[in-house]
């Protein structure tokens, strides 16, 4: 028995792995399938922010730093994207931080993950038309054929 348990706790040794986490490079945060990384020290005006386009709704994961829609890895869920007046979205937008807003720059596209599209409420609905087509049709002609 006490060989068995030294050969478990040898085991576990030798094949657990470390658990690490990301560091990040600086803080983003992705609005449209775009990467924005935030300049904190670049302050906007309130008078020069426009009308809220969005907010932070998923958190990336730490440990393999994959993220989907519209994420951040500084800022909690809820926190709000704002046009800048007179500036283009493509290229920066305000991000709201402790009751001030600052500027976040475009950097890059945001990589690929199949939630985008699963999360997509667009795809939602034809999938949902799609698989009820076929509901329907069989319900109904399970009806037509107790009916004859």
């Amino acid at each position: 028995m006490k060989l068995l348990s030294r050969l478990v706790f040898l085991s576990l040794l030798l094949f657990s792995t470390p658990a690490h986490a990301l560091s990040w490079a600086y803080p983003f945060v992705v609005w449209d399938g775009k990467v924005y990384e935030v300049k904190q020290e670049n302050v906007i005006p309130k008078e020069e922010v426009g009308k809220r386009i969005g907010e932070v709704k998923t958190i990336p994961n730490d440990m393999t730093g994959r993220y989907y829609g519209d994420a951040s890895n500084m800022y909690p869920k809820g926190t709000a994207y704002h046009a800048i007046e007179g500036k283009n979205r493509d290229k920066t937008i305000a991000v709201k931080d402790d009751g001030r807003y600052v500027e976040a720059v475009y950097r890059y596209d945001s990589p690929f993950h199949v939630l985008d599209i699963l999360t997509n409420p667009l795809f939602q609905i034809v999938m949902l038309v799609l698989i009820s087509l076929p509901i329907a049709f069989f319900i109904r002609n399970a009806i037509r054929r107790r009916r004859s």
